[in-house]
């Protein structure tokens, strides 16, 4: 079995093995920031986060961890709330133990840190043909404006009430965006789609994709029609949060016709219909289950049983033996 820091280690070597940067994107990131480490004076050293010397991803982690469990049976939800820890306690009490709880979305240090991850996006984007100047500045810009929103919320209520009940606790961000991200990409090259309603369908093929639509919020195109063509696309399912809404001129002028993202506010679709990409929201929460059964899978396959909890779509893409 498994130990709460080999669970994080498999899904942290996932989510690199998926970053839309690639191996030597991400090793850059790494050697970057233990060069930024070296830098610094003693005093400053005593206040940098050494996580991020071998984590690229700063918005996953481990939040609790008793250092002796070892996981047969995980809690998992795309949000946990305190609810769904004391949920973990409760069936630990009533002889169903929770040897772990993983979150997908962020909390604790992990959401204090989101805006760092948004990094990523400037090589990605460049990979698309934004230059990389423009890539910079604007997601710096937007980097900085996450920052700011974030600063004065109360991140660790939820760690803090695990902690007192001794609820061992993880979060997946970015790392299960990395996977729902690569495996669309893979998807969508095979299917090869010819219009935006191509993709769409193609999208309702996918089971956590489906199964939304059942429960009413499944994929829909938000800008332009079924019958227009995809034209070239780009998957945005990584990368912390939304980008800049500047970025979608220069997607445009790189030739790109189609974004298929999670979600999009309305400023963002506002400027991707100025500059006439045709936009589908795949959905937040089955795009999120997605990336995270991925993971989840991997686990399943060393005896993990996973239980399902606050939004997830559990679909298990492992064959059950006879």
């Amino acid at each position: 079995m498994l130990s709460v820091k080999e669970v994080f280690a498999l899904g942290l070597k996932m989510g690199i093995n998926a970053d839309p940067r690639g191996k030597k994107g991400v090793e850059g990131y790494l050697v970057r920031s233990k060069k930024e480490y070296a830098k610094l004076s003693e005093k400053e050293k005593k206040e940098f986060d050494q996580e991020k010397l071998s984590n690229p991803y700063l918005d996953s982690g481990i939040h609790v961890d008793d250092g002796k469990t070892k996981v047969k049976r995980v809690l998992v939800g795309i949000d946990i709330t305190e609810g769904e820890i004391l949920l973990a306690s409760q069936m630990n009490e009533r002889g169903k133990p929770i040897d772990l709880v993983i979150s997908h979305h962020p909390v604790g240090k992990g959401r204090a840190g989101l805006a760092d991850v948004m990094e990523m996006s400037v090589e990605v984007y460049e990979s698309y043909g934004v230059p990389i100047h423009v890539a910079e500045k604007i997601h710096e810009e937007r980097m900085k404006l996450v920052g700011r929103n974030l600063h004065a919320s109360n991140h660790y209520k939820v760690v803090d009430v695990a902690r007192l009940l001794g609820v061992n606790f993880l979060s997946t961000h970015t790392i299960a965006d990395n996977l729902v991200d690569e495996y669309l990409r893979n998807y969508l090259a095979k299917v090869s789609p010819h219009t935006v309603g191509d993709i769409l369908d193609a999208l309702l093929e996918i089971p956590e994709y489906r199964e939304a639509k059942k429960l009413g919020f499944g994929p829909v195109i938000s800008a332009g029609s079924a019958k227009y063509r995809a034209g070239k696309y780009i998957i945005e399912m990584t990368g912390g949060t939304e980008p800049s809404a500047k970025v979608y001129e220069f997607l445009s002028r790189a030739g790109f016709s189609t974004t298929v993202g999670m979600h999009m506010h309305e400023d963002l679709l506002s400027r991707a219909s100025e500059h006439h990409l045709n936009v589908i929201m795949a959905g937040h929460m089955s795009s999120d289950s997605l990336g995270m059964n991925l993971f989840l899978d991997e686990l399943e396959k060393k005896g993990v049983e996973i239980v399902p909890c606050g939004g997830l779509i559990r679909v298990s893409r492992n064959k059950k033996k006879k």
